[in-house]
């Protein structure tokens, strides 16, 4: 079975790789690094097909080192202790160069066995990962290696990739590959800044697209339907989806509808809609909230109407909704409130409920003035009254500040005049 094109045309050379011109270009850490021919143990950290086991395997052969590769998750312990037992073979007389994929798939213990071997100099560790490393690798393992962030390829640098794919494959079907216009640009845009998807989707148009006896003609068109869903780098437990999410909400928060539906649109296209709804609804309670209070069940509506419907109508109410929290009018006051009182609460300032809210309608014989006192607000004029409702400790505390929208403003004013009269 052949490899697949992403295997058959991985760059030999770091002048080969594509992107990653903030490690990989003249005079930076990573270039360095590797010229100096003393290679530390290393962390790639950073998006699926963005060069990590590429430039790992170049590093290898460079320095002559015998190249071990594991995936985190199918690897043991068993097999480190392998890889590192080859340090003692005519193989591994230069040095055992251990590639760890996905090394936050290895639980503690296993971590823990790897760093053993990292101390006492058995193995050179580069290990990848596309999480967040200072949350899922071992302090120890961290402190002993140092962390490159790969970033997605941009869309130039794919183009190239594509460009010298479509030329291999052409030498290995035997055949011309026609090229409509705009399909280099469509495949490397669509990919997502992940070359091994761009690969993927040039193979494919390949084999898929008219097969004339000299030439393969890809269209613009075919190219479309044939990479429609590429662009989608989206994975419902790891760092991207919490960064969407959040980009989601500061776009939305900052009043910026094209950059909210950007993000929307991102998150239904992945297939994640109770993600877009729960994020939107809180938006709309913390940061329009008190500012235009009606806002809250007119997005449970636009909520309500795209779970009914699913997708892909559920875009409809939710592109309404999230235009509307992202122009409507701003104002945490409420949630800034609630931490400042939640805040005493973990602080252990609470305190003994006043006597005149209490549910009690008795008081024990050491009460020497026996009575609840509460006074009913609806009996006085203006439906109010003043009488103490927080307990002794916290008396004059105050957490609610009114925001400077009309709305808030409008309800300062009418108590205002009430509470000062």
């Amino acid at each position: 079975m052949a490899a697949p094109l992403a295997d058959r045309v991985r760059p030999a050379t770091l002048e080969e790789v594509v992107g990653q011109k903030h490690i990989l270009g003249e005079g930076k850490a990573l270039r360095r690094i590797l010229q100096s021919g003393h290679i530390p143990n290393m962390v790639f950290y950073g998006p699926s097909g963005v060069g990590k086991t590429t430039v790992a395997s170049i590093i290898a052969r460079n320095t002559d080192r015998c190249l071990v590769k594991l995936n985190g998750t199918t690897a043991s312990t068993a097999d480190i202790k392998d890889a590192v037992s080859r340090t003692g073979t005519f193989e591994g007389m230069n040095g055992v160069l251990l590639y760890l994929d996905e090394i936050q798939y290895f639980n503690k213990k296993q971590q823990q066995t790897l760093l053993e071997f990292i101390e006492n100099g058995s193995v050179t560790l580069i290990a990848s990962t596309t999480e967040n490393p200072y949350f899922y690798v071992y302090n120890a393992i961290l402190s002993r290696s140092t962390v490159f962030e790969f970033k997605p390829v941009e869309r130039e640098e794919v183009e190239k990739a594509v460009q010298r794919a479509f030329s291999i494959l052409s030498q290995e079907m035997g055949k011309e590959i026609a090229l409509e216009d705009g399909v280099l640009a469509h495949i490397a845009t669509a990919c997502g800044g992940d070359v091994r998807k761009a690969m993927n989707a040039a193979e494919l148009c390949a084999l898929a697209c008219d097969q004339g006896e000299e030439a393969v003609s890809i269209t613009l068109e075919s190219a479309r339907e044939l990479t429609q869903k590429s662009a989608m780098r989206y994975d419902r437990g790891g760092d991207e989806h919490y960064d969407i999410l959040s980009a989601f909400q500061k776009s939305m928060r900052g009043s910026d509808p094209d950059a909210a539906l950007h993000y929307l649109a991102r998150l239904l296209e992945a297939g994640d809609l109770p993600s877009a709804c729960r994020r939107l609804m809180v938006c709309a309670c913390e940061d329009v909230g008190l500012a235009w209070p009606q806002i809250i069940p007119i997005v449970k509506g636009a909520v309500d109407a795209a779970m009914m419907v699913g997708l892909p109508e559920a875009s409809i109410p939710l592109s309404d909704a999230v235009v509307l929290v992202s122009i409507a009018p701003k104002s945490n006051s409420a949630h800034v409130a609630y931490e400042k009182a939640a805040a005493d609460i973990r602080a252990g300032k609470a305190g003994s409920i006043p006597r005149n809210l209490q549910n009690k309608h008795y008081d024990g014989a050491e009460v020497e003035k026996k009575g609840q006192f509460y006074q009913y607000p609806h009996d006085a004029p203006n439906h109010w009254l003043p009488q103490q409702y927080l307990p002794d400790a916290l008396l004059g505390r105050t957490y609610y500040q009114y925001g400077d929208n009309k709305n808030e403003q409008g309800f300062r004013a009418y108590w205002d005049k009430i509470k000062h009269k």
